[in-house]
């Protein structure tokens, strides 16, 4: 799927995100990037030809301070090439992508991962 299909499917999912959820989402970039840096990699301890759909980086609203004074925009990355490489068909595409941007958009609400499963209602 060429970039500019995809980054549409991710718009797409954002606003497919209801609005009182997005409302509060303030100062956060979301990119598409081919894949993770080897450095993301690292940091999430995903080892040999694990793959990783979407990040979070940031502080979580629940995290803040008033103290923090400025700060640079949080940011949510869609990984591509990884996404395509666990769909058959564009249809599975664009579920995944609602999948993951929902996902990374609750960490920024500061919910884990397990969190996460529940709520999807996955274990």
């Amino acid at each position: 799927m060429n970039r500019k299909k995809f980054e549409d499917l991710v718009n797409k999912a954002y606003y497919n995100i209801p609005q009182k959820f997005r409302d509060k989402i303030d100062n956060v970039a979301i990119t598409v990037e081919d894949v993770p840096t080897s450095e993301d990699l690292e940091k999430l301890k995903i080892r040999g030809k694990g793959l990783l759909l979407g990040l979070y980086r940031g502080t979580p609203l629940g995290q803040r301070s008033v103290w923090q004074g400025v700060r640079m925009p949080d940011e949510i990355v869609i990984y591509q090439k990884d996404i395509e490489k666990v769909c058959r068909t564009e249809e599975e595409i664009e579920e995944r992508v609602n999948e993951v941007l929902q996902h990374e958009i609750a960490h920024y609400f500061g919910l884990n991962d397990d969190e996460i499963y529940a709520l999807m209602g996955r274990h």
